[in-house]
């Protein structure tokens, strides 16, 4: 139990630091403060082996040329907006195309890639660490000085539970996540985790993976995992939406029930090792992006190279390029309101 806290490298002649936190049930994570990134993740198996799993690296460099994200904190807005453009209160806000013609996880430089102060608010039952960054008005093109505090905590059973808070003093559109790649075995690829999603329908997407506005039913389709499912069971078939993804899953799910309140939308499951992963939010959606762009060029902790299908993302979000389709949940944060969700990342064995 505890926080150990050691310099990870620097940026520009700014200290990165790395954070380890160690929780009840052996739970161990590691953070470090560019770009917010979960760098390790550590639980224990059916045989009571520790092993991570979540994707990282052991030193800094590959954090500065992340072209996918890996284990970081992705703002202000996670995932896409089509063309690179949102209005607000009557403006046009022009933004980086930084995904072919669309906008990415903030642009070119999001929350993924700043140095971020951190401070311990741990206590002696839950070590906790707090992460806070201030984006400018005009960062990336979004309106808005925007305060985001977002807090690392492993919790007493044995969890990792991520709060995200921010305040504005004009109007602007926020979507907060976490990108961490999770691959319960820590090796080889992720088709055999058996997934369940807590959501009855999802968001069908373009061929440049932008949601078309329809919110569709999963039954009957390659996206119901409404009940336990291996990763690779439809993952080749011929699928209009699977092909658009780039031979795999990049969807969002409308989770079942009440957004706001903290319920459970996601059960991944490694028959090989026993690892079970719980996903609880407060967020409307979660997005399953099963890693189609990697393409062997990065090789992460413990010589796994990252290849296609080699881990997944559960991010849980608003939907994409909800500024642009009205039907979508709003993400629209004014100054005197405080934007804020919860992840939870529960652990076991079985």
């Amino acid at each position: 139990m505890g926080m150990l806290r050691e310099p990870f490298g620097s940026v520009e002649d700014q200290t990165v630091e790395r954070f380890t936190l160690r929780g009840a049930h052996d739970i161990e994570a590691q953070i470090i403060t560019y770009g917010g990134a979960l760098v390790s993740l550590r639980s224990r198996d059916r045989h009571g082996r520790l092993g991570d799993v979540v994707v990282g690296f052991d030193s800094l460099n590959p954090y500065l040329h992340n072209s996918a994200y890996i284990g970081g904190l992705i703002g202000r807005f996670a995932n896409r907006i089509a063309h690179g453009a949102f209005s607000l209160g009557g403006t046009t806000y022009r933004l980086a195309r930084n995904h072919g013609a669309h906008h990415l996880h903030g642009g070119i430089i999001g929350f993924d890639k700043v140095i971020w102060t951190a401070r311990s608010i741990s206590d002696a039952a839950e070590p906790a660490l707090e992460l806070t960054y201030l984006s400018r008005d005009g960062e990336e093109g979004y309106p808005g000085n925007l305060s985001v505090a977002v807090t690392y905590t492993l919790t007493a059973d044995g969890a990792l539970r991520i709060d995200y808070h921010a305040t504005t003093d004009q109007p602007t559109i926020v979507n907060l996540t976490n990108h961490a790649y999770f691959n319960l075995s820590g090796a080889g690829n992720i088709l055999h985790h058996e997934l369940q999603l807590f959501a009855s329908h999802f968001l069908p997407i373009d061929t440049s993976l932008i949601p078309t506005g329809e919110i569709r039913p999963v039954r009957g389709t390659v996206m119901d995992f409404t009940a336990p499912t291996p990763i690779g069971a439809r993952i080749h078939a011929d699928d209009e939406q699977l092909r658009n993804g780039r031979g795999g899953y990049d969807h969002t799910w409308v989770i079942d029930g009440a957004a706001g309140e903290l319920r459970h939308a996601a059960r991944l499951v490694d028959p090989a090792s026993g690892r079970v992963l719980d996903v609880l939010t407060t967020q409307p959606g979660i997005h399953l992006y099963t890693g189609n762009f990697l393409d062997g060029t990065l090789t992460a902790r413990n010589r796994h190279v990252l290849t296609k299908h080699a881990a997944l993302c559960l991010e849980t979000q608003h939907f994409p390029d909800s500024p642009n389709q009205p039907q979508f949940p709003s993400t629209v944060l004014n100054p005197g309101e405080t934007y804020r969700h919860t992840t939870v990342f529960r652990f076991s064995a079985e």
